[in-house]
């Protein structure tokens, strides 16, 4: 389990509409608030980018980040991970979450040279720099981590051999050796086949469901968000809708964001998934 005491997340109910899962927001009001936006204004020199942002993100939720290119997604994220101040209003962090042993960052790629010999260990270990823990914990974290992303016995193996799923797998674990209570995860499924999507989904899936893990988690993909989120944010025109999957991942919202009319659909064995109104095409 991890350090901090954080509780696992609630029971979710059957979906109304017989479509997304319901999550009744008392369910985590009384929980600890680890991110806070109040009337955010984020931009870069002259430019705005995001205004009148209000959002809470509490422990135990899993949050997805959602809409087009260029809506602010990643400027937020800048702003959460302390590298962007707020042009007006506020965006507070609980201190127990502002230190950096607290925070798991997961990016797109991997930012390592790939001409550098590297192993496993080598690498997810490299999630440990700059924060104070005994040289004896070491390969306990390894362990753990890499058996939270079913990468357990390639700790000797070479990085640069593994396959796409198993190197942003290997991301996960940097991230997660820290023993987070927060993981950020940025588009992590870009460019993986179906298959290893899958197995990275899982793992982060798994995290928040059995560790109660609070994750705040960016993608495209929309099937994806339908079928884990408990939080949504949908970015558009400088602005964000924020709240619960079930109130917020609508067709009529959806619109507005994405300019496309969408329809929720449900398969056989209860899976949810999005589609445009005239089923031609997944978004």
């Amino acid at each position: 389990m991890y350090t901090g005491g954080v509780p696992s997340p609630p029971e979710i109910s059957g979906g109304r509409r017989g479509s997304l899962p319901v999550v009744r927001e008392e369910e985590f009001v009384d929980r600890k608030v680890i991110v806070e936006a109040k009337n955010l204004e984020l931009g870069y020199g002259r430019r705005v980018v995001l205004r009148d942002v209000n959002l809470e993100i509490r422990e135990g939720e899993f949050w997805f980040f959602v809409g087009p290119n260029g809506e602010g997604k990643s400027t937020l994220l800048k702003a959460i991970l302390g590298s962007l101040s707020p042009r007006r209003g506020a965006l507070n962090l609980d201190p127990q979450f502002a230190c950096p042993e607290r925070i798991g960052f997961v990016p797109q790629r991997c930012d390592l040279n790939p001409t550098l010999p590297t192993t496993v260990r080598e690498f997810v270990l490299l999630g440990l720099v700059n924060l104070s823990v005994p040289r004896a914990e070491y390969a306990d974290r390894l362990e753990w981590a890499l058996q939270k992303v079913q990468m357990s016995g390639l700790a000797d193996k070479d990085y640069w051999a593994l396959s796409g799923g198993q190197r942003q797998r290997a991301l996960v674990a940097r991230a997660l050796v820290r023993r987070p209570g927060f993981l950020i995860v940025d588009e992590p499924t870009n460019g993986l086949d179906l298959a290893a999507e899958s197995a990275l989904l899982r793992s982060v899936a798994k995290l928040h469901r059995d560790d109660g893990l609070t994750v705040l988690f960016v993608t495209h993909d929309l099937t994806i968000v339908a079928r884990h989120a408990t939080h949504v944010a949908l970015f558009r025109e400088q602005h964000v809708k924020s709240g619960t999957g079930d109130d917020v991942l609508i067709p009529a919202e959806l619109e507005k964001t994405y300019g496309v009319a969408v329809s929720l659909v449900q398969d056989d064995g209860g899976g949810v998934g999005i589609r445009l109104a005239d089923g031609e095409a997944c978004l």
